[in-house]
């Protein structure tokens, strides 16, 4: 937890330094940092952060969490040099100084007893097994999405979290967008009437199972490739996967539902009053995916047909009126006067600034953030859920309680995948 056992009152710093004055000949000279002083948090008050596998979306969310006055971060651990030197080149020109660390191990980081909490960016199939690592290092995380590459991963999550009492925060950031909570505060306050539809903007799903050619492996200190992998399948490298082209192979990604689905499915279940649950019934079509919760609200999962308010579209249709959302920061509903009751600013649907403040917030208090682990698992396992449908080209039925489909083996031998020694849960 965030380490309030190592909190010393500005008070008690100025009496300790005052006693200590008789024996000090030259003056010392006090940063006023180091105070609390200049719009910053004193170091006994402040989360001291480090960051695993920071890319361009993780360099993103750090430039909104570098600003908070009571945050500081100290060290980056990524398997690229050339990522690790750019995340310390930004945090040290924030600070204007050089102390930020950089190690190629995320386990550096991790051991670190002075760091509270980390922000892990890395490529989807490291995301679970960081996030657990770190969970019983003892630290908090901001873990980018999807949390998981499969039902079993999102599971492991979920359990370990609630087990180590870890405050995890995923990085579906539009959980704390405004135009989307309004959306959904419309639909669970009853304006809309009784909810019956929601859609959930998401992408093809195809993916491919196919291999890029190999290339000679860089040096490991430019790229610990063995490190890239995790717990993937070994597969020779290719310099495409380490620039981003890992998406789409299904070896390193959870496919095109979940790219998307893990940010508007999420805001669907909130919306349809089925956080921290599933759908229980997944049937593929032509135009996406049908599924049903056990509520009776019917979830659309579908990639054309949206408004142009913007991409992570989502929509909620009662049986008074509707309201659509997407990352623009706009929203459209029926009927329009309820436009008027909207209070939060708009912003982008991008911008995980707010997102991440209510995490450092979470830390110290100790609440369940906005995107906390129990909804993250419950909206990722309906992705994988419908992801698994959508590859068998067949109606499934799914029990939330038992987390398993209703009489299909073969869906069943698909919830997990095998994971390449050692990286076990």
């Amino acid at each position: 937890m965030f380490r309030k056992d190592r909190k010393v009152s500005r008070r008690d710093f100025l009496r300790t330094a005052a006693g200590a004055g008789a024996a000090i000949v030259a003056p010392t000279i006090i940063p006023a940092t180091a105070l609390g002083l200049a719009g910053r948090a004193a170091p006994s008050e402040r989360i001291v952060l480090g960051g695993i596998g920071v890319g361009n979306r993780g360099r993103g969310v750090l430039a909104g969490m570098l600003p908070e006055h009571d945050v500081q971060f100290v060290a980056i651990a990524d398997v690229q040099r050339t990522r690790r030197q750019m995340v310390k080149d930004m945090v040290d020109k924030k600070y204007d100084n050089t102390d930020c660390v950089m190690y190629s191990s995320m386990f550096e980081v991790l051991g670190r007893e002075d760091i509270d909490a980390c922000l892990i960016a890395t490529g989807d199939r490291w995301h679970t097994m960081a996030a657990i690592t770190a969970a019983k290092a003892g630290k908090d995380m901001y873990c980018e999405k999807p949390c998981s590459m499969t039902i079993a991963d999102a599971q492991a999550l979920r359990d370990t979290m609630t087990r180590y009492g870890r405050v995890y925060q995923a990085g579906t950031q539009r959980r704390s967008v405004g135009n989307f909570a309004f959306a959904a505060q419309l639909a669970i306050s009853g304006k809309l009437g009784k909810i019956h539809t929601v859609h959930a903007n998401t992408l093809d799903p195809a993916a491919t199972h196919d291999w890029l050619p190999a290339e000679p492996e860089p040096p490991k200190d430019e790229c610990d490739w063995d490190m890239w992998l995790g717990p993937c399948p070994w597969r020779p490298y290719n310099s495409k996967y380490v620039s981003g082209g890992w998406r789409g192979h299904l070896d390193f990604h959870g496919g095109g539902i979940l790219e998307w689905g893990s940010h508007t499915v999420d805001l669907c279940q909130w919306a349809a009053g089925a956080d921290g649950t599933n759908a229980v019934e997944y049937d593929p079509n032509p135009m996406g995916l049908t599924c049903h919760y056990a509520n009776g609200v019917k979830l659309v999962m579908r990639v054309d047909g949206w408004m142009g308010l913007g991409t992570c579209s989502v929509r909620y249709e009662g049986d008074e009126g509707w309201v659509e959302a997407g990352d623009s920061g706009q929203v459209r509903c029926h009927p329009a006067s309820l436009l008027g009751e909207r209070k939060l600013a708009a912003g982008a649907g991008t911008d995980a600034a707010g997102h991440g403040r209510n995490f450092f917030d979470c830390v110290k208090s100790r609440s369940l953030p906005n995107a906390n682990h129990i909804l993250a698992a419950s909206s990722h396992i309906t992705c994988h859920a419908a992801h698994v449908a959508w590859q068998l080209g067949r109606k499934l039925k799914w029990d939330p309680e038992k987390a398993e489909f209703i009489g299909d083996g073969e869906a069943n031998r698909m919830r997990a995948r095998a994971q390449r020694e050692p990286w076990r849960y």
